[in-house]
């Protein structure tokens, strides 16, 4: 899949916000500072299309980019150890599960997971609920150009056996520096689509 343009549509809190029409999603879940919106700008060659941040939490809305005016790559709230007040982590928590419940363009989800960490409760939670939903998902995982081959191998391994990954969803390794994996995630997500 070649992308030829992508561009911000809007920010949601709830289902009111969300773009209207037929157009398919596609999200991105995962835990906060994961590389989410880093991810999405490699997939789609720009450097700051989804807004990007060293502080954990900086989504905090769930963003729309509409890409090749065909569909849409979804950024959502990250989940886990943002510096917020709890109310606000619970609300990000139900803007979360609303969207990914009800959305009804919703095609897949592609779950990240950090390459230089074992899977966190949050993250298996995520994946349990993901797997309950019986919602299409490709896991990925970030930040690969942190390890040497050795180690990613192993790390990836253990990704997959830890979450329990099922046959019928796909583990990629990605780096946003490196651009590794983009060919195959953009084949993934294609896959999603379909």
């Amino acid at each position: 899949m070649k992308i030829v343009s992508a561009s911000f549509v809007t920010s949601a809190s709830g289902r009111n916000g969300y773009p209207g029409g037929e157009l398919p999603d596609v999200a991105f879940a995962g835990r906060s500072n994961v590389g989410k919106s880093s991810l999405i700008n490699m997939l789609v060659n720009r450097k700051s299309l989804a807004r990007t941040s060293k502080s954990p939490g900086r989504t905090q809305l769930i963003n729309f980019f509409l890409v090749n005016d065909k569909f849409y790559l979804v950024d959502l709230p990250g989940y886990g150890f943002a510096k917020v007040p709890e109310k606000v982590r619970i609300k990000w928590g139900k803007m979360i599960e609303e969207y990914l419940s009800q959305r009804e363009n919703l095609r897949g989800v592609v779950m990240l997971v950090d390459s230089r960490h074992d899977p966190t409760r949050l993250d298996h939670q995520m994946y349990q609920w993901l797997c309950h939903y019986k919602i299409a998902t490709v896991i990925v995982v970030t930040k690969i150009d942190k390890l040497s081959k050795n180690q990613a191998n192993r790390q990836l391994a253990r990704i997959k056996k830890e979450l329990g990954v099922l046959p019928e969803h796909p583990l990629v390794a990605t780096s946003a520096k490196t651009r590794a994996g983009r060919k195959e995630l953009l084949e993934e997500i294609y896959n999603l689509l379909q």
